[in-house]
């Protein structure tokens, strides 16, 4: 019975030095080996054997990019406005061996960093370069934090800013100051487009007026050769014709119902020329009757004269 205690001891016993002494490290993870105290190596990942009781393994350490929040940090810009802003920092374990040695607490030393680079870079700029300006920020940050940690094995990657909380009384002034700067740009594009719209239709009435202008210019300009040309025709033909002086007489005869036409016609005044057109038939009739051998021709009817009022 003794025996199988002995036994059943020993093989714990082996079994845990067994354990102690291979060790298996995961990818992307780092074991920093001290050997009576003092730092030895360095575990990279996969299967290592270390020498149990007399090798010390800290605990693994994460390589991959890690992410960490920080809370509201109070900071005060250059126009002495204090206002909230949170951060948010990536950075990546280089160096295992520096990052167990040369700081106690790295996380809280790069927040601390963080809020002694953010307040030293915000107080040098005013509220509306801090809202405008992020980038310039992050990268004034990500410079100095790199700078420092770099003796720690720590890599900045990057710092952003996640928000910009300004105080409640600060947010709605610059509400207000938006919304009056928004409707002085909608007036300023409301009578921009009534102006547009009164210069087009001016615009447009101008060269309307002026194609008017234009067309009854060449209509008048059309309807007088044509006036002209019809004269012109009338003249011709009556040269051609030769016609006597009884024909213009009796033309002008035809004509006087058409001057005497009119409501406002109340008195008829019978030209000199009439007499002379009334001699001229006279004597066209007479002419006629002494040469017996021409044909009697029949007169025309004679226009009725419209009697005085």
């Amino acid at each position: 019975m003794a025996s199988l205690i002995v036994v059943v001891v020993l093989v714990a016993f082996v079994l845990f030095v067994a354990a102690r002494t291979v060790r298996v490290v995961p990818q992307a993870r780092a074991g920093v080996v001290e050997r009576l105290g003092r730092y030895s190596r360095t575990l990279t990942p996969g299967l290592t054997i270390v020498v149990p009781f007399i090798d010390k393994v800290k605990p693994l350490i994460d390589l991959r990019e890690q992410v960490v929040a920080f809370p509201p940090q109070p900071v005060i810009t250059q126009d002495n406005v204090s206002i909230g802003v949170d951060t948010v920092l990536y950075f990546t374990i280089t160096d295992p061996r520096s990052a167990a040695y040369e700081i106690a607490n790295p996380l809280q030393a790069i927040e601390q960093l963080t809020v002694t680079t953010l307040r030293n870079v915000i107080g040098g700029l005013t509220l509306e370069e801090t809202l405008t300006s992020r980038d310039q920020i992050n990268t004034a940050l990500r410079v100095v934090l790199d700078e420092a940690t770099g003796k720690w094995g720590i890599r900045i990657n990057r710092v952003e800013i996640k928000s910009v909380d300004p105080p409640a009384s600060i947010q709605e002034a610059m509400e207000k100051q938006m919304r009056a700067e928004r409707d002085r740009r909608a007036s300023i594009l409301t009578a921009e487009g009534v102006k547009t719209s009164a210069i087009l239709t001016a615009e447009g009435e101008k060269q309307s007026a002026v194609l008017r202008a234009e067309g009854a210019k060449q209509a008048a300009i059309l309807r007088s050769e044509g006036e002209a040309k019809a004269i012109d025709t009338v003249f011709k033909a009556i040269h051609d014709g030769a016609p006597d002086e009884a024909l213009l007489s009796y033309q002008y005869l035809q004509m006087l119902p058409q001057l005497a036409k009119g409501e406002a016609n109340k008195l008829f005044i019978i030209p000199s020329e009439f007499t002379q057109a009334l001699g001229n038939i006279g004597n066209a009739v007479g002419n006629a009757v002494k040469a017996p051998s021409a044909p009697k021709a029949p007169l025309p009817p004679s226009a009725p004269l419209p009697p005085p009022e």
